[in-house]
């Protein structure tokens, strides 16, 4: 009997399962083994979804017909067939796990991760059993539990693993709200392929997907690729599209620099749309196979071995399609000011590539107080564009509320707005000539350019506590920029 399953009763479903393993392990590996269980139960309970509606339509035999089921669950590898051993229970999980990945090998291979599911110390089998009876109280098929929604709780989950794992949040879930953005601005269309070279469990991908369904656009049409370095994640980002519903995507797990998955007739291939979120300034990548790079990712330059954004960076732009291609990309703000990269910046800006670049508010990272910037860049700039880029002082449109910080509606519109308008009749943005920005040195410090709005001189009629708390909110960010004016200053003498 169909029960609907309401996005609260999902969301506390999702979490009592968290809660089971408490003081068994940390909480940096809940998903490990929660991700893969729930996986599983979703994958049984459609496929037994698939099977009565079958029957009911065309008989018994059509159980057993090939074009009945989306994905093939073998005998001995169902949910029940687990759920009925009493002794060896994660060597019983692990063998169904191993089951389903092999008769489903092109969609499914290696999906369910590496868990130490038989380490008895780490998890007894009265530990399994108790989660294999939480999962087993709901049925968590398509009518009970529509794509959209169990995407949903998953992202809820995700999320309250990044609030409760600390620091490895960082690679694991970025804020949602800044990703929104980000689509919002790319506004992917149908039919095109979208790319994340650092995929992690693949917000990004999903966020642009959510936003050709919001704007009632086909949605299937699109082509989905991504990356992912850590194997545990990778094996996520594919259930977390599976969950959402979503079929046409190809996500690899490897090193992004080191070996791009994504090769077409010896060149990186090239997609329509790219998102990202690289992992920030790491120091331990090849510098030396990058100086000779065989894709031509190094045009702008190498960068230097402490730090390989400008590496992802220059990766990003070579898999833009050469027409209709176009990226966004988070980064930290010193890409726009560090000495270190001053030229490949110069080879960047004088490309004509970039087109906007849009500071965010402090705050909006886990267990991170420091400040973004969106760099957005695209193949072919609008004619009037060209020779010119905009930047966006949106330090203040950010809301911080119970010890996190996000983007509101509001603040995702006025800065869309802004772009799309490139500057005119805005408060926040301008766009800046090729030929001002080298007078600058090639700097892309956004306070060079447009000032911080909270920064206006203070009005004699302002109490003094108002004067002090109005120069407190932009005393922090000012010195973040001081020793990048401090250069400039000493190369004009």
């Amino acid at each position: 009997m169909s029960k609907k399953i309401t996005q609260d009763e999902l969301e506390s479903y999702l979490w009592g399962s968290a809660v089971l393993l408490r003081n068994h392990i940390d909480a940096g590996a809940y998903k490990q083994y929660i991700f893969p269980l729930l996986f599983f139960k979703r994958l049984n309970d459609v496929y037994e979804e698939e099977t009565e509606t079958a029957v009911k339509e065309n008989g018994p035999e059509a159980d057993s017909w090939e074009e009945t089921h989306s994905f093939s669950i073998p005998d001995g590898a169902h949910w029940d067939d687990v759920r009925n051993v009493t002794e060896n229970v994660g060597k019983a999980i692990r063998k169904a796990f191993r089951t389903i990945e092999k008769a489903n090998s092109e969609k499914l291979q290696g999906i369910f991760g590496d868990g130490t599911w038989t380490n008895k110390n780490r998890l007894p089998d009265r530990l399994l059993k108790d989660l294999l009876e939480h999962f087993s109280s709901k049925t968590l098929s398509i009518e009970n539990c529509p794509e959209d929604e169990l995407g949903q709780g998953y992202e809820y989950l995700i999320k309250k693993f990044a609030d409760d794992s600390g620091h490895t949040a960082q690679e694991f879930y970025t804020n949602r709200t800044v990703v929104h953005l980000m689509t919002e601005i790319l506004k992917p269309e149908s039919g095109e392929s979208i790319y994340d070279p650092t995929c992690g469990s693949a917000g990004m991908l999903i966020s642009s997907i959510s936003y050709l369904k919001n704007n009632k656009k086909e949605w299937r049409n699109v082509s989905l690729y991504g990356q992912e370095i850590n194997a545990l994640t990778s094996a996520i980002a594919r259930m977390n599209l599976f969950l959402h519903g979503i079929e046409d995507f190809k996500i690899i797990n490897g090193d992004t620099l080191a070996a791009p998955a994504f090769i077409e007739r010896g060149k990186l291939q090239q997609f329509d749309v790219v998102v990202a979120n690289p992992p920030y300034s790491i120091n331990q990548w090849n510098r030396d196979a990058f100086n000779t790079d065989k894709y031509g990712r190094n045009f702008l330059g190498v960068p230097p071995q402490g730090r390989a954004d400008y590496a992802f960076f220059q990766h990003i732009l070579k898999s833009m399609d050469l027409n209709t291609g176009r990226c966004a990309i988070l980064f930290p703000h010193g890409v726009l000011f560090r000495n270190e990269e001053r030229d490949m910046r110069e080879q960047l800006v004088r490309s004509d590539l970039l087109e906007c670049v849009i500071g965010l508010g402090a705050n909006l990272f886990y267990n991170s107080p420091m400040e973004a910037c969106i760099v957005i860049c695209r193949s072919k700039k609008p004619e009037n564009n060209r020779g010119q880029v905009l930047f966006i002082n949106a330090v203040n449109e950010v809301t911080r509320k119970n010890a996190q910080s996000y983007l509101e509606q509001q603040h995702i519109d006025k800065i869309a707005k802004a772009y799309k308008n490139f500057g005119a009749d805005s408060d926040i943005a301008k766009k800046i000539s090729i030929r001002d920005i080298e007078k600058n040195d090639f700097s892309l410090s956004i306070p060079l350019y447009v000032k911080d709005p909270s920064a206006n001189i203070v009005e004699m009629t302002m109490s003094v506590q108002a004067s002090y708390s109005a120069w407190l909110k932009t005393s922090k960010r000012l010195r973040a920029y001081y020793d990048e004016l401090g250069n400039l200053i000493k190369r004009e003498e």
